[in-house]
């Protein structure tokens, strides 16, 4: 698991930050919600309503993403399911991966089924190397994408004309252009 830059040690001002918006030493705004689905590739299905239930989830590889494990918060296959009640599907079996580009990579290549964090899939689905699964359940992320800074810089000019830009730029910017951004961010 990476370790947070320390924003003091490495005399940061501001930045962007993914997770549950509490960060010691640092205020935290929310920048953007996160949505979570299952996606897979158009190679493994030949049309995306070829799933018609979640129940036919347990005949399916499962491509889990470790890159955040034990990250409270993080959206896993158990708690995804269980959200969507389906909570007696086992989520055992599967591919485990510790890299998020990774997950969505093995997805593309058709290995499985993956959990797809939307600011990541934007660009694969917009491409068609990647088709969303069951689009009707919506799941926002308890995590999101925060601009975080020290409190001791609020007054910089600099950094109230960055972090007011990223917020005009979220106001702005239609949903697609703001998703491509954030995955850049996500990078």
């Amino acid at each position: 698991q990476l370790k947070a830059v320390d924003f003091l040690t490495q005399r940061i001002d501001i930045g962007v930050r993914y997770g549950a918006g509490h960060w010691p030493g640092l205020i935290a705004e929310k920048l953007m919600d996160e949505e979570i689905y299952p996606v897979c590739s158009p190679l493994l299905k030949n049309t995306p309503d070829c799933l018609q239930t979640l129940a036919e989830l347990a005949n399916e590889t499962l491509i889990h993403d470790l890159s955040m494990d034990g990250h409270a918060g993080f959206t896993t296959w158990a708690t995804w399911l269980q959200t969507v009640g389906m909570k007696d599907l086992s989520t055992q079996r599967g591919m485990k991966i510790n890299n998020s580009a990774a997950v969505l990579q093995a997805a593309i290549d058709g290995q499985g089924i993956a959990l797809a964090r939307s600011v990541m899939a934007q660009d694969d689905l917009a491409a068609g190397r990647l088709i969303r699964l069951f689009p009707d359940i919506q799941f926002v992320s308890p995590l999101a994408y925060y601009v975080v800074y020290r409190s001791e810089c609020v007054s910089l000019p600099r950094l109230k004309a960055f972090r007011d830009w990223l917020f005009e730029e979220a106001r702005t910017l239609s949903k697609d252009r703001w998703l491509a951004f954030g995955a850049a961010i996500a990078k």
